[in-house]
């Protein structure tokens, strides 16, 4: 049984999809979440693999979010221990500022449906080799990221050069919400601050985006299933499950 440390900013931005796999593999889940407790300090030594979630932060906020200098540490001792490490959306921007990529705000925020292509490198990678043609995805950002040294570029979009990398052998950062299903999107298209970002970038259109969402989160949870499973398949499975309280 692997225990796996997630780290949470908001509410509404949860593990998704990889709830339940995790719990299906009899993993030791371990919440710390910063929106509750600012002040957390953890130890990822104790761990056997790290989730970074997404949230409304930008990872050059350390000024005004302390908390995301103490994440950037976690990751560095994480990416040192050689613990699987997987970074989602505001996750991937700070594993790759970590890294040493630089951040900053894009020309045209994705938010919304977008096409996630492959690179040249997604055939060889274990993960990524499930992308193999683009496919439907939901994106939530404003911010875009740099591709670290020595990382691997392993997918795009058209507006969005740098949807994901690898860095050594076991981290990733997604810069898309592949752990999003249609209940936790919906969600999203009803809360003010969520509504509010929809109306400031000109895509106000939150009825479109729940047709669209309805046709087509299968596509997009059948490949998070495949590519998640991918990333957790070091840690192993066990038949016992337990989930420990957030803190």
């Amino acid at each position: 049984m692997a225990k796996v440390l997630v780290f949470q900013h908001v509410p509404a931005e949860p593990l998704g999809t990889l709830d339940p796999m995790l719990r299906n593999r009899g993993h030791r889940i371990r919440y710390v979440n910063f929106h509750r407790d600012p002040d957390a300090r953890p130890d990822v030594s104790r761990y056997d693999a790290l989730i970074v979630l997404g949230g409304p932060q930008m990872p050059d906020q350390g000024d005004l979010h302390p908390h995301l200098n103490v994440e950037m540490r976690c990751i560095e001792e994480a990416l040192k221990r050689e613990i699987p490490l997987l970074g989602i959306c505001l996750g991937a921007q700070l594993l790759a500022y970590a890294l040493g990529g630089g951040v900053r705000p894009m020309k045209e925020w994705e938010i919304g449906w977008y096409a996630l292509e492959p690179t040249h490198f997604s055939a060889a990678d274990p993960v990524f080799c499930a992308l193999v043609e683009p496919h439907p995805v939901f994106q939530w950002h404003g911010y875009t990221f740099d591709l670290p040294a020595d990382a691997i570029h392993l997918a795009r979009s058209e507006t969005c050069e740098n949807q994901a990398f690898r860095y050594g052998h076991h981290a990733y950062g997604l810069q898309c919400h592949l752990e999003l299903d249609e209940r936790l999107i919906n969600r999203w298209l009803s809360l003010p601050e969520y509504v509010a970002d929809l109306e400031a970038n000109g895509r106000g259109d939150a009825a479109l985006i729940r047709q669209q969402t309805h046709e087509l989160i299968g596509q997009s949870t059948a490949l998070s299933a495949e590519m998640f499973g991918q990333f957790l398949r070091p840690l192993g499975e066990r038949n016992s499950r337990h989930v420990l309280p957030s803190r």
